[in-house]
């Protein structure tokens, strides 16, 4: 269960907050001050922290800057301010994003979510909105998690390492099963037809392409463009 540091002196934001990352089923550590959430992250080593600007004691961006000189811990900043100059500083001062007041809750959480992904596994292969991380072999498409079977993953990783190119069926079946599968083998056919299925159950319309004669490709998607 991942450990959320929350420094917020709003009881009643905070409640909120913690409310909803509760119920999305994740350990949520209150501090009320910049100097307690600075002893409550270095005591319990949070996944991410959750930090709002205006604190009594320290301003918000000191505390990032104290948090990010000894740990590269995510920092999800909110902010009243919406000036460009002010979220720019924010990212400078060691904040990995930042989300403005007032806020939806399903927003901020899959903000978190993001933050935590890219902690858990940098390397990532991305065409548009669409990701796949190797190491955890996880796809999603925003927000959403593409559940795929091991040959599926495998099929949509070789295709993802190469965006736009267009992979011919013997080199594909080559790589994916080790072996070319025979002219009359329809296997290749069938994962690709369930792949594309699950990709536009996500939302991911028209990446997964079929250039006849030729092959696949993956390509950023348009509307329900697909070739």
């Amino acid at each position: 269960m991942k450990r959320i540091l929350l420094i917020e002196d709003d009881a009643e934001v905070a409640r909120l907050v913690e409310l909803e990352l509760k119920e999305a089923g994740f350990t949520v550590e209150w501090a009320k001050s910049g100097m307690e959430g600075l002893v409550k992250h270095r005591e319990r080593k949070p996944d991410l922290v959750v930090l709002d600007l205006g604190l009594p004691d320290l301003d918000g961006a000191e505390v990032a800057r104290r948090i990010r000189a000894t740990d590269d811990t995510p920092i999800l900043v909110l902010t009243a301010q919406d000036a460009v100059e002010r979220k720019v500083g924010l990212l400078s001062d060691g904040a990995d994003d930042y989300l403005v007041k007032p806020f939806h809750p399903a927003e901020l959480l899959a903000r978190i979510q993001v933050q935590l992904r890219h902690r858990e596994g940098s390397e990532v292969l991305s065409v548009g909105r669409l990701e796949l991380y190797p190491k955890r072999r996880q796809v999603f498409f925003g927000e959403k998690e593409v559940r795929l079977s091991p040959k599926e993953f495998e099929l949509l990783h070789l295709l993802m390492s190469r965006p736009g190119r267009v992979f011919p069926r013997q080199e594909i079946e080559e790589k994916v099963w080790g072996k070319s599968l025979g002219r009359d083998s329809n296997v290749l056919d069938v994962h690709v037809a369930n792949l594309r299925a699950k990709l536009r159950e996500a939302g991911a319309y028209g990446y997964l392409r079929t250039v006849r004669g030729l092959g696949y490709a993956v390509r950023p998607g348009r509307g329900e463009e697909e070739t």
